[in-house]
């Protein structure tokens, strides 16, 4: 299971502050978070390398090999190749997120075979060799400059020819916030997406076309425009979000940035910085069916532009002491005391050295 960011940074603010070192503001801590994790990450490789040579047990729950296996089994990916050239029918770019490469397999042939990666030296030796050139039941690949050359290659080609298993990065960790009445940071759980719209007050890019409305609150989902429907529309690929629209004043007024309120309370999905939501006046229950508003999203209208939306650690709860000592051994530098960093650091090497014996 995973460990939340909340119960780290919770923990982290409470030893700063039962010692009066100082506070780490959310910035910081995702900062220090993410590189910790990512410190953490990358140790399973040199232990998992370090287990394989060491004497094994087959006992259950006692194998170190096993147990590193599944710490990273979380971060390993089967996925086709991104990008192929389109002139270049046996080069093909690997995955976009691909943070160490695993094998990869032709899956145009037979049984998807598994390419033997080659060096340079050897690719073209085999390819020009009468006895030893590769067929499609037992291809090559050389791996250079993230690419896969392969041989045999294909007169007609697509990206999932090839299937690559891989390990990715965790992604960066959030301990997301709303800001409360007292100017306080309140943790907010909702999950991070750069592509969702933020809980806020939409302003800027508002084009109110002169159009008149009844004073009154309308709620707006998105779909179709009708008379009565109370709904918007979006030119993007945006699904999921909900719209408040407060006109204030008296009767029939026209709409204007002074007595009209937008709002998003409901965040959808798919949203990005240029989109147009366009709000009819048949939501406002008048008889002019012209787009009453249009609303011109820009960064600070998504998630991504504000403090919303955490996202957790992705390594296994058995890490949660560890990534507390590193963000504390952090934390010393950035509030410059260096006896916080001793002491997170000591600690540190002790728990490892324990766990290695």
């Amino acid at each position: 299971m995973a460990i939340n960011v909340n119960t780290v940074y919770t923990t982290v603010l409470s030893i700063l502050n039962k010692e009066q070192r100082g506070y780490l503001t959310p910035d910081e801590f995702n900062k220090t978070a993410t590189q910790v994790q990512l410190e953490e990450f990358e140790k399973f490789f040199q232990d998992y390398n370090q287990y394989l040579r060491m004497p094994k047990t087959d006992e259950e729950f006692a194998s170190r090999v096993d147990h590193i296996r599944e710490e990273f089994q979380v971060f390993e990916k089967t996925g086709t190749a991104s990008n192929n050239p389109a002139a270049d029918s046996n080069v093909y770019n690997q995955p976009v997120d691909l943070h160490r490469f695993g094998s990869a397999t032709y899956t145009k042939a037979f049984e998807q075979p598994a390419f033997e990666i080659v060096s340079s030296r050897e690719y073209t030796e085999q390819v020009l060799s009468p006895l030893l050139q590769p067929s499609m039941n037992f291809p090559i690949a050389k791996y250079q400059q993230d690419k896969l050359t392969v041989f045999p290659p294909l007169t007609t080609f697509s990206n999932s020819d090839v299937s690559f298993n891989y390990i990715r990065k965790p992604e960066d960790v959030r301990w997301g916030y709303v800001v409360g009445p007292l100017g306080q940071y309140i943790y907010d759980d909702t999950a991070f997406s750069n592509t969702k719209l933020a809980i806020s007050s939409l302003a800027g890019s508002i084009n109110f076309n002169s159009a008149a409305a009844t004073v009154g609150t309308y709620p707006l989902t998105q779909g179709a425009i009708g008379v009565g429907n109370n709904t918007f529309q979006t030119n993007g690929a945006g699904t999921g979000a909900k719209l408040k629209v407060v006109v204030s004043g008296t009767g029939t007024t026209t709409l204007s940035a002074a007595n009209t309120a937008i709002s998003v309370t409901v965040q959808g999905t798919g949203y990005a910085v240029g989109d147009t939501l366009t709000i009819a006046a048949e939501s406002f229950a008048t008889a002019n069916p012209s787009a009453a508003i249009t609303i011109t999203l820009t960064s600070a209208n998504l998630m991504s532009g504000t403090g919303q939306g955490s996202k957790q650690f992705e390594i296994s709860d058995s890490l949660q002491t560890n990534l507390i000592l590193g963000v504390l051994k952090y934390a010393g530098v950035i509030i410059k005391d260096t006896q916080v960093i001793q002491a997170a650091s000591g600690l540190q090497q002790l728990d490892e050295q324990n766990s290695k014996k």
